[in-house]
C-alpha cells in the first residue's frame, strides 16, 4: 500500500529519471530516434510494474478513510502518510477480442448477403421445385433439395437483417428485438479506415523525402489509435446477443451454398466455370442487376482484416516502431477496402478534420430535429439507409 508521499515521490524520481537519461544520451537520440521510443518503453513498463503491485496489495478494511479522517489508532498525521490508491483498469483494455472477431466474420457475411449470394440460391430452388431448369440428379440439385429442408433450422433472413441493423447499423427500421440500430458503426469504420490509410501514406512520402528511410515517419500514431479506440468502443456493447451463434451458423450456410453454386450440373447448367460466375449469371439473367459482385467481395475480406486487427491489443501498444510494424497488417487491406466502397460511393477519402466530434448528429447549440417520413397519414421513425 503506498502512500500519498510515496505516490508523489514516485513520479518525481521517475520524472528524474527520464530527465538524466534524455541528457545523457541527447547525441545518440539526434541519430537515432528508435532508441528514446526504446527507452521511454522500458521507464513506462518499470512505472506500470510498480502501480500495478500498488492496486494489487491488499488495502485496510476501511479503504483508508480511517487515516484520511483522523479516526483510531492508525490516523495520519499528515496528508503524505494517508493511503492514496493508482486509480482503476484502463477502459479501453477490457473489450472482449472474440466479440470484435464475431462483428468481422457479421460485416463479411453482411457483403455477402448484398451481393446477392442467397437470393441466387433462392431462385434457384424456385426454378428447381418449377422444373424450370435442367436440374434432376446431380450433387447441385441434391444440395438445393437439402438446402431447402434444412430451412426451418435456420436463422431467417429477417434474423439476418434485423442482425446486421442492430450490430452495424445498415438497413432500415429496428435492430433484433426491437434493439437500437448501430448508426454510428459506418462512420467510425471509414474514419478508423482512412487515417490507417492516410499514416502509410504519410510513411511513404517521408521515406521518399528523407535520408533515413527506415526513421519513424511522420505519420500521427495518436490519431490512429484514438478513431480505433473509438471504433472498437463502439462495438463493445452492440456485439453482444445471439451474434456469435448467428455468425457460425450463416457462415455454414453461406459455405452450402457456394457449395451449391460450384456443382458440376449447376456450373453446366449456366456455362459457367466457378460459383462466382454462376452468381453473376443469375442476377443479370433473373435479377436484371448491375453487378457490384467485385468491390462488395473485397470489401468483405479486407473489412473483416480490418476488424479482425483491432480484436487483437495491437491498438494499444505505445511504442512508434512496434505500432507500425503491427499496423502494415492492415495497410493494404484499408486503402483496398476504401478504394472499393469509393467506387460504390459508400465512402470518400477523408478530406475533413481527422477527428470526428463524439456528438457527430447534433452541431454544438444546435437542435437538430430527427427526419421521419410520413406513410398513409401515419408518422414513422428515423429513416435509415442500407449502406
Amino acid at each position: 500500500m503506498a502512500t500519498e508521499k510515496e505516490y508523489r515521490e514516485l513520479f518525481d524520481r521517475v520524472a528524474a529519471l527520464r530527465r538524466e537519461v534524455a541528457g545523457k544520451l541527447s547525441n545518440e537520440l539526434g541519430s537515432d530516434p528508435r532508441l528514446g521510443d526504446a527507452v521511454l518503453k522500458q521507464l513506462d513498463d518499470m512505472l506500470f510494474a510498480v502501480e500495478t503491485e500498488q492496486r494489487t496489495s491488499p488495502a485496510p478494511a476501511d479503504g483508508g478513510l480511517g487515516q484520511l479522517v483522523g479516526i483510531g489508532d492508525g490516523a495520519a498525521r499528515e496528508l503524505g502518510q494517508t493511503r492514496m490508491p493508482p486509480g482503476v483498469d484502463v477502459y479501453d483494455e477490457t473489450v472482449a477480442s472474440e466479440r470484435v472477431i464475431a462483428v468481422g466474420d457479421l460485416y463479411y457475411l453482411y457483403q455477402h448477403e448484398r451481393i446477392g449470394v442467397f437470393r441466387v440460391v433462392q431462385k434457384l430452388q424456385e426454378l428447381f421445385q418449377r422444373g424450370a431448369i435442367r436440374l434432376s440428379d446431380g450433387p447441385g440439385a441434391f444440395g438445393l433439395y437439402r438446402f431447402d429442408r434444412r430451412d426451418v433450422l435456420r436463422y431467417t433472413r429477417r434474423d439476418r437483417i434485423s442482425a446486421y441493423r442492430r450490430v452495424l447499423g445498415y438497413g432500415r427500421g429496428l435492430g433484433s428485438a426491437n434493439a437500437r440500430p448501430n448508426t454510428d458503426f459506418h462512420q467510425l469504420f471509414v474514419q478508423f479506415t482512412n487515417q490507417v490509410a492516410l499514416f502509410w501514406r504519410d510513411k511513404r512520402i517521408s521515406d521518399v523525402i528523407r535520408e533515413r528511410a527506415y526513421d519513424p515517419s511522420f505519420g500521427s500514431v495518436a490519431v490512429v489509435r484514438r478513431s480505433g479506440l473509438d471504433l472498437r468502443n463502439n462495438l463493445k456493447f452492440t456485439s453482444y446477443g445471439h451474434l456469435n451463434v448467428l455468425r457460425v451458423e450463416v457462415m455454414q450456410l453461406l459455405t452450402e451454398a457456394f457449395q451449391i453454386l460450384g456443382a458440376e450440373d449447376v456450373l453446366d447448367l449456366f456455362g459457367a466455370t466457378n460459383a462466382w460466375d454462376t452468381v453473376d449469371e443469375v442476377l443479370i439473367r433473373y435479377f436484371d442487376e448491375r453487378l457490384v459482385t467485385s468491390p462488395r467481395q473485397r470489401m468483405a475480406v479486407t473489412g473483416r482484416a480490418v476488424l479482425r486487427w483491432l480484436a487483437a491489443p495491437h491498438i494499444l501498444e505505445t511504442t512508434r516502431s512496434e505500432f507500425e510494424t503491427l499496423l502494415l497488417e492492415i495497410a493494404e487491406p484499408a486503402e483496398e477496402w476504401i478504394t472499393s466502397a469509393q467506387s460504390l460511393r459508400v465512402a470518400d477519402r477523408s478530406t475533413s478534420p481527422r477527428v470526428l466530434p463524439a456528438d457527430r448528429h447534433r452541431p454544438a447549440g444546435v437542435a437538430v430535429p430527427e427526419r421521419v417520413v410520413r406513410r398513409n397519414g401515419h408518422r414513422k421513425g428515423p429513416v435509415g439507409t442500407l449502406t
